[in-house]
């Protein structure tokens, strides 16, 4: 993990300082860049998250999918809770905690955008950071790109129809045009390129083409992230001053969300004796979150101003500091896991 990534959070932090100060003193600045749309897409943003998406998807390599059957188990729990737990787990804790205990010191314009935007963070599974978790648990490489490859391919179809989903049992208008527009602007253009400049980078046989330009092109996808976060903040800053306590209210559900997932994915594993160094990588892919995907859905969906992209951002306010401690609990856990009969028979 570089010194930037490491300290994500701290420039998150920033970023709200920033974006708040700069939206009380320029509002007419963030009005304008606001109104940039086309098609309900505002331009700045397209591609200032086209920066953040593109460089990730590019260390995507869709032919490691021919590896899925050497980790059956472990990609096979990874699927169950990231498509079929980890968005409704998110309903319910966001139905919980925003839409009933949180809901009188929250402003009540925005309760249902806040839920939404914690649904579509959590409907988008993590395509980059989970290479670092994997590294930092010692977590089999080829396990992990397979994974993320084949969570990739389902969200191209699967994002939309469970975000939609979830927002309509919330009783949230979904605007299914808008959200269509999303996936094939953030999901399948992206991949589309990155999978084109990943072959062009390629064709000598060798990545070193590849890992030059990701080593160029990373500082800026966290650059982009992070004047993202700017903008929001501007726009976001007026209610933030009104009601600070906004963000830790938004960041309960999410942290029950990641602890509850990521455990769940580990001892899932254990269950049916797959190895450490596959369940370790599993279960922090099962908790992260895609946040670059979700705050553009948020933006699209919702607007600048909306709870929705709020909700995202704390997201990645979070992200860092959680995850290190899921790290922190595989690695301790190591030899409690291995000593699993299961897992003893399977190393066997």
């Amino acid at each position: 993990m570089s010194t930037f990534e490491r300290y994500l959070t701290l420039w998150v932090f920033l970023c709200i300082i920033v974006g708040v100060a700069l939206g009380h003193l320029l509002p007419g600045v963030f009005h304008f860049v606001g109104a940039l749309e086309m098609a309900k897409v505002n331009l700045p943003v397209a591609i200032l998250i086209w920066l953040m998406i593109i460089p990730m998807l590019i260390k995507i390599d869709f032919r490691s999918l021919a590896q899925v059957g050497i980790y059956w188990r472990g990609i096979g729990v990874t699927l169950f809770i990231n498509w079929a737990v980890k968005p409704f787990s998110m309903a319910l804790l966001a139905w919980l905690f925003i839409g009933w205990l949180f809901r009188p010191y929250l402003p009540g314009e925005q309760i249902d955008s806040y839920i939404a935007g914690l649904i579509i963070l959590a409907a988008a599974p993590c395509t980059a950071m989970v290479f670092v978790w994997s590294n930092l648990t010692r977590g089999e490489p080829l396990f992990t790109l397979s994974q993320v490859a084949v969570n990739d391919a389902i969200m191209i179809v699967a994002f939309a129809p469970i975000v939609g989903l979830l927002l309509g049992l919330s009783a949230i208008t979904v605007p299914w045009d808008t959200l269509i527009l999303s996936v094939g602007l953030y999901i399948i253009v992206p991949v589309i390129i990155a999978q084109v400049l990943r072959a062009r980078l390629t064709r000598d046989g060798t990545t070193k083409a590849l890992d030059a330009i990701l080593a160029k092109l990373q500082p800026l996808s966290l650059i982009a992230l992070l004047v993202t976060l700017v903008l929001l903040f501007g726009f976001q800053g007026q209610q933030i001053i009104a009601q600070p306590m906004i963000i830790a209210l938004l960041a309960v559900p999410i942290l029950i969300q990641v602890y509850f997932n990521s455990a769940l994915a580990y001892l899932l594993n254990r269950l049916v004796g797959e190895r450490h160094c596959v369940a370790g990588p599993s279960a922090l892919i099962g908790a992260s979150n895609f946040f670059e995907l979700a705050v553009a859905a948020a933006i699209s969906l919702f607007g600048f101003q909306s709870g929705a992209a709020l909700a995202t951002v704390v997201g990645v306010l979070i992200e860092v500091p959680v995850m290190l401690t899921v790290v922190w609990a595989v690695n301790r856990s190591k030899h409690w896991y291995e000593a699993s009969p299961a897992v003893s028979r399977n190393k066997a």
